[in-house]
């Protein structure tokens, strides 16, 4: 028998790719190490933020949602903290005063500045000069507000020796406040005075140079050279502003006590009478957490706002 010859046809066959295994990347000894570390080392630091920080805010919101003396049950009673909050009259008294602490804080800033362009400078004394300064940020709350209820006092006061003529500053309701804000400007002028001092030993000297070498002296040395340097300290400046002005309270409780009528509280004493006065420590809690939310608003807007510039 003869064998028929067959033909071999070569087929392509299109070959399926198999998936490639990744590798898993594992973590070195000597980096776990380091990041166990990293976690020890921030464990207490996270541990009492929680505890004082964290925890206290959660507990005040939930004490707003009942009704308590310190000492008996807790009775809840849901959203009438609040509602009895917006109905007072008092609630809107310290709202304003506090915004009008708000929009006057705002001078220290700019105060702050002029000062301490005047103290940077190369002179004999300036060291002295600036410890003068220096000094109203090292006094306490106490202190300051006894030195100005004792030159408002209208009987014997500086204030008197100065106008001819007794005024009682603290004891009338369209003065108070104005009176306690002025005061509370001293300290807080010196403190954004040490801010900008910092700020002014940072600046590049290659720029204030450049500066000078193109004619630049005055005025448009300082808003086109050295504010845009000072950015950063003016932002910290205006945020420890606000917020001191939201919080104000020592120096209310030192000379006015809220008073006279309760024209000058604000809204932290407002809490802090409720509380310790008359015992209404779920009533404080809701006045405590309206004063959160309002600092809240305004750190997460600065913040989205410094994040806007950075990028």
């Amino acid at each position: 028998m003869k064998t028929v010859p067959t033909h071999r046809v070569d087929v392509d066959v299109p070959q399926v790719a198999t998936p490639r295994r990744v590798k898993s990347r594992r973590t070195s000894p000597s980096a776990r190490q380091q990041r166990r570390a990293a976690f020890l080392f921030l464990a207490p630091a996270c541990i009492m933020v929680a505890i004082y920080v964290v925890w206290p805010i959660i507990s005040s919101l939930l004490l707003s949602f009942y009704n308590w003396d310190g000492m008996t049950e807790k009775t809840f009673v849901g959203l009438a903290n609040y509602v009895e909050l917006f109905h007072a009259p008092t609630f809107y008294t310290a709202l304003r005063n506090n915004v009008l602490w708000l929009v006057l804080f705002m001078l220290s800033p700019p105060m702050g500045l002029a000062i301490a362009l005047y103290l940077n400078q190369a002179v004999r004394g300036i060291r002295f000069v600036k410890s003068l300064f220096f000094a109203p940020f090292v006094l306490s709350g106490v202190v300051v507000g006894l030195i100005f209820s004792w030159f408002y006092d209208p009987t014997f006061g500086l204030l008197k020796v100065i106008v001819g003529h007794g005024v009682p500053v603290l004891g009338d309701p369209h003065y108070v406040t104005f009176g306690i804000i002025f005061a509370a400007l001293w300290p807080q002028t010196a403190y954004c005075m040490i801010l900008y001092l910092t700020g002014l030993t940072s600046l590049n000297a290659e720029q204030l140079e450049a500066a000078r070498m193109e004619g630049a002296k005055g005025w448009a040395m300082l808003w086109h050279v050295v504010l845009p340097q000072l950015r950063p300290t003016t932002f910290m400046a205006i945020v420890v502003t606000v917020i001191g002005a939201l919080r104000s309270f020592d120096l209310i409780a030192v000379m006015s006590g809220g008073g006279p009528f309760e024209s000058s509280t604000v809204l932290a004493y407002y809490m802090y009478d409720q509380a310790i006065k008359y015992y209404r420590l779920g009533y404080s809690a809701a006045i405590a957490v309206v004063l959160f939310a309002i600092v809240l608003v305004y750190i997460v807007f600065q913040l989205r706002r410094m994040v806007r510039e950075e990028q």
